[in-house]
């Protein structure tokens, strides 16, 4: 196994130590004493290197590798919180002007447009300050914000605010996420709040690229491609899914296949492939011919790159190709662990973020797993036929790159594919020939009538591909949904795997009885964390600004989910809260909506009563000017937007233990309400300063 032999891959022990640091660089980058221990030991153990280096003693040599690691693990610790703090600005809290340029094509949502956007300057009263940092915008939709493109500058008035999280349970680190891609905040920027400013359209490099990527759009749909075929079609080539349904994005995700809707690493080898077998009368001249075709190859890659957009996943992906040709250049073996782990290293050097990607993960992950685990997996199986052993040595591949991608997968998208290798010994070959023919098409340009004849060739493919994937979508038991693993039984797993990988490599009854006792410790492992996180019978309050709900479980499973408002955004609280609801194993909601009468549940008047305990949601004023001789006792009192009164009103009604503050209340609602609540002694909880919270019954 290759851990015995990992001096024959120095660029693997560098990067192991580089990967810890930067989890850790972004694990604490909120304390204090991170930065400066960082830089103290990352001094100390760069001279540490340095003096054993240069001491040349044999006897040491153990303890200069230990200096290195040391010294990449804080080089990755710093580069990671470096990166996370160049993010880091503050902005006023009031309403501000602000002079921005567009670096993004404009998305459309369904009330707003959303764009990144580089802040240049802040104006005020005082005088004009310069930013440099990036936000990201969402417009009021209008006629004239569709006309918005990216070089474009303007001048807002909006609030932005550093990116901040809902704080639910289990909820994604939305802050984190763009903070990791350099972004300081995020505004609103309503309809007439913004101008476009005259003569003012920046030409950058992603700005060009994208009129590229749209001028091939209109070249496709002018060939006759429109729909799903168009869609695919842009995604595949120059990385445009913007087009693409939610449908067709569920088939392939259901069928297996969604990877190759991301242009990554699929298509760039693709290409490599084609421009190698190409440019390969030039390597037959010696070194000479291999220098000029690792060139030629560059250069290729890098125009196709910013032709596509310089999307991240592409430019690692060309990085990572990019790699490969200068090492054919020299004349090492072109592709290995060791080549695979200086792309790695290179590109989490440039940018330390990347590392949580998930395209990222992936992707390297299943080059590594088809380097190490391909070939055992072929030579299971002895293959006489020459169309058989391309069959299997393609399923053998698909078979490797699953294997080592699956436990990530699981993790960030519960979901396992179950017909990925049907799915892949078709679709593999038709995308390769999809992409070829595309690149044809697009180069017969000038010669319109035979261009003519190749699109009729590729949408019919197209059709094909499409036609397979919502087939195989439709086989019953299509994917396994609603998979819930932590990280750490991830890290398990794939240490589970590389011990059988091992086993199957040397075959001896000792290293069976480890994979045995190692399956077995994870079984127990996950029982327990199952058991723990078993439902209980509770009450749940969600931070969701414009959806105030009670969440009513029970201990089965079944659960209840009271929308307090008609026009609730159910789509948002199902979204945020989808993996609080897979982490315990709970079954889908019944939605209440109106009053009811369950056996478990009955609602009235907006008053809940679910296993003894009461629950008065307030979101109108009908309880306002009222009185009663003995109030009705009920142990959580629910304020919401809509009611405009004060708790003494609510008092003379009703006596309450707990007072919910729901997010939908503005800040001066909810600070008047909380001074009410500390004044009359009154234990209470503002959701979207503690995010959710549950109360077991």
């Amino acid at each position: 196994m290759f851990l015995y032999n990992v001096h024959r891959y120095p660029f693997i022990r560098l990067l192991i130590p580089w990967i810890a640091g930067i989890f850790c660089g972004d694990h604490f980058f909120d304390r204090s004493w991170a930065p400066l221990c960082g830089i103290l030991f990352f001094g100390f153990f760069a001279a540490l290197s340095f003096a054993l280096y240069f001491l040349k003693r044999y006897s040491l040599r153990w303890c200069f590798g230990i200096a290195i690691s040391a010294l990449c693990f804080t080089g990755g610790w710093l580069g990671m919180a470096g990166q996370l703090q160049q993010a880091v600005c503050s902005f006023p809290k009031e309403e501000t002007v602000y002079r921005v340029l567009i670096t993004d094509v404009p998305q459309p949502k369904e009330h707003t447009y959303l764009c990144q956007a580089l802040l240049k300057e802040r104006r005020d009263t005082a005088g004009i300050y310069p930013i440099g940092h990036t936000a990201v915008l969402y417009l009021q939709q209008d006629s004239s914000a569709s006309r918005l493109k990216s070089g474009d500058e303007l001048l807002i008035s909006a609030r932005i605010s550093p990116p901040l999280n809902n704080r639910n349970f289990d909820e994604f680190d939305y802050a984190r996420f763009l903070m990791r891609k350099g972004i300081s905040g995020t505004g609103y920027v309503a309809s007439g709040k913004w101008i476009k400013c005259d003569g003012m359209n920046n030409f950058d490099l992603k700005s060009v690229a994208s009129s590229c990527r749209r001028n091939v759009v209109s070249l496709y749909q002018e060939l006759g491609f429109n729909g799903d075929e168009l869609a695919v079609l842009s995604a595949l080539t120059i990385g445009d899914k913007t087009e693409l349904s939610d449908s067709v994005r569920e088939s392939y995700s259901v069928a297996g296949a969604s990877h190759i809707l991301a242009l990554s690493g699929l298509h760039i080898g693709l290409l490599y492939t084609m421009l190698f077998f190409i440019l390969k009368p030039i390597a037959r001249r010696g070194n000479i011919g291999r220098c000029v075709r690792s060139v030629f190859l560059l250069v290729l890659l890098w125009t196709f790159a910013f032709f596509t957009g310089l999307s991240p996943s592409v430019v690692r992906s060309v990085s990572m190709f990019s790699i490969l040709a200068m090492a054919d250049m020299t004349g090492r073996e072109s592709l290995s662990l060791n080549t695979l782990a200086v792309a790695a290293w290179l590109i989490l050097f440039c940018n330390p973020a990347w590392l949580f990607d998930v395209g990222f993960q992936l992707s390297f992950l299943a080059v590594a797993s088809i380097l190490l685990i391909q070939k055992p997996i072929y030579h299971l199986i002895t293959v006489k036929s020459r169309i058989g052993k391309y069959v299997w040595g393609l399923m053998s591949i698909s078979v490797a790159a699953q294997i080592g991608t699956a436990p990530l997968v699981l993790f960030y998208f519960s979901r396992f594919s179950v017909h990925f290798l049907l799915t892949n010994l078709v679709v593999i070959p038709l995308i390769t020939i999809i992409l070829y023919a595309a690149v044809v098409m697009l180069l017969l340009t000038p010669f319109s009538w035979l261009q003519i004849g190749v699109a009729g060739g590729v949408k019919k493919l197209l059709e094909g591909l499409n036609f397979f994937v919502r087939w195989v979508e439709q086989l019953p038991c299509a994917s396994i949904d609603g998979i819930w693993l932590y990280q750490s039984e991830v890290l398990g797993i794939y240490i589970v795997i590389a011990l059988l990988t091992y086993y199957f490599m040397n075959r001896r009854y000792r290293n069976l009885q480890i994979c045995l006792f190692s399956i077995l410790l994870m079984g127990t492992y996950h029982a327990t964390l199952y058991w723990l996180d078993r439902p209980q019978t509770s009450l749940v309050f969600y931070n969701v600004r414009g959806c105030p709900a009670v969440h009513c479980i029970k201990s089965d499973g079944q659960s209840w989910i009271n929308y307090m408002d008609t026009l609730s955004n159910e789509k948002r609280l199902k979204h945020m809260t989808a993996n609080y609801w897979k982490r315990h194993h709970l079954l889908p909601p019944q939605e209440i909506t109106a009053d009811c009468r369950h056996a478990e549940l009955n609602r009235q008047q907006q008053i809940i009563s679910y296993h003894g305990c009461r629950v008065c949601v307030i979101n109108d004023n009908r309880w306002r000017n009222k009185s009663t001789v003995s109030p009705l006792y009920i142990q959580y009192l629910y304020l919401c937007k809509g009611y405009d009164g004060h708790l003494e009103e609510l008092a003379q009604v009703f006596s309450f233990s707990y007072v919910i503050l729901d997010a939908s209340l503005s800040e001066y609602r909810k600070h008047l309400l909380e001074s009410e609540c500390k004044k009359s002694g009154l234990r209470f909880i503002s959701l979207s300063d503690e995010g959710s919270v549950h109360f077991l019954l």
